[in-house]
């Protein structure tokens, strides 16, 4: 009698208001956004020991084992200089031009790996996204603080280099900071996005490299930015101008090299900076969150 007391007063109950009552939920289902950056949070100590494991894991079988992290983007830096330097002869009119390209590489590079290993984030990571349970945008963030790693590594290599070419070390520098700080909200937000379409589509990764050198000519790596306004129609130049790499290259150089852009640019490069990291961390943070149910499936 006790059995059919009880079964009865809950049989008019639905599914729904039966896993309301005992706190269920569904297996799967994606959390709310303010819970999902509580689980981000709650998961800190994971993101900071994959992203080293990754790091120590991407140079360990090489014999110069994290040395690479400079050697790349420094064979790259004088291949351009021989390039556009010497031959092209885009150095003119610019001082201190190998400190110059050192710095718009440096800072490239910094978002192109990022890109590059955001793509793969879950697609190259499937075995441990179907095997355990955390907050998935943990992959692609984990991605995003290896290659910031990186950077830092070789910012110590890119400061001999500016010391070595004659520039003197001014408080300018530790603008430097923010200017990382923000390029790294920038690219979280990007790897997100790419992560989910790298998810979706296989075929990406392989597109992704020639994205990311067309970006590059458009960024002012290896020639200076005014030369759009010299070539290009007013909105164009001013439309190439907004490019966020080239902001941060041109806010790097700036907190760097004594002859950078003059001061009274700075204040909107700054607010284009600022605007093009929040605004592409909150979209590709909701873009991935709205996926999240979808990742290892399939």
């Amino acid at each position: 009698m006790t059995d059919i007391a009880v079964a009865g007063p809950q049989s008019d109950l639905s599914a729904a208001e039966l896993a309301a009552r005992h706190g269920l939920s569904v297996a799967g289902a994606r959390p709310t956004i303010p819970a999902y950056v509580r689980q981000l949070w709650a998961y800190r100590s994971f993101i900071a020991a994959y992203a080293n494991g990754r790091l120590v894991a991407q140079f360990s079988t090489a014999r110069l084992g994290r040395v690479w992290q400079v050697l790349n983007p420094l064979t790259n830096a004088a291949v351009y200089y021989m390039i556009f330097g010497v031959i092209l002869n885009t150095q003119r009119g610019i001082p201190n031009y190998p400190a110059y390209l050192c710095t718009g590489v440096f800072i490239f590079s910094f978002t192109q790996t990022t890109v590059q290993s955001g793509v793969q984030a879950i697609s190259g990571s499937i075995g441990l996204v179907r095997a355990l349970h955390f907050p998935r945008a943990c992959l692609p963030i984990s991605m995003t603080l290896m290659q910031l790693q990186n950077l830092l590594f070789s910012i110590v290599v890119l400061a001999c280099i500016v010391i070595a070419t004659g520039e003197p070390i001014t408080f300018k520098w530790l603008l430097l900071v923010p200017v990382l700080l923000l390029q790294s909200v920038f690219n979280a937000g990007l790897g997100m996005a790419m992560a989910r379409l790298g998810a979706k589509m296989s075929d990406l990764k392989q597109i992704v490299p020639f994205m990311m050198r067309t970006w590059m000519y458009g960024s002012a790596v290896m020639y200076s930015a005014a030369l759009f306004e010299k070539h290009l129609p007013h909105v164009l130049a001013r439309l190439m101008e907004a490019n966020p790499l080239l902001v941060f290259i041109e806010l790097a150089r700036y907190s760097l090299l004594n002859s950078g852009m003059p001061t009274g640019q700075m204040p909107r490069l700054w607010a284009v900076g600022i605007g093009w990291a929040v605004v592409t961390f909150a979209v590709g943070f909701v873009y991935f969150w709205r996926g999240e149910k979808e990742y290892g499936r399939g």
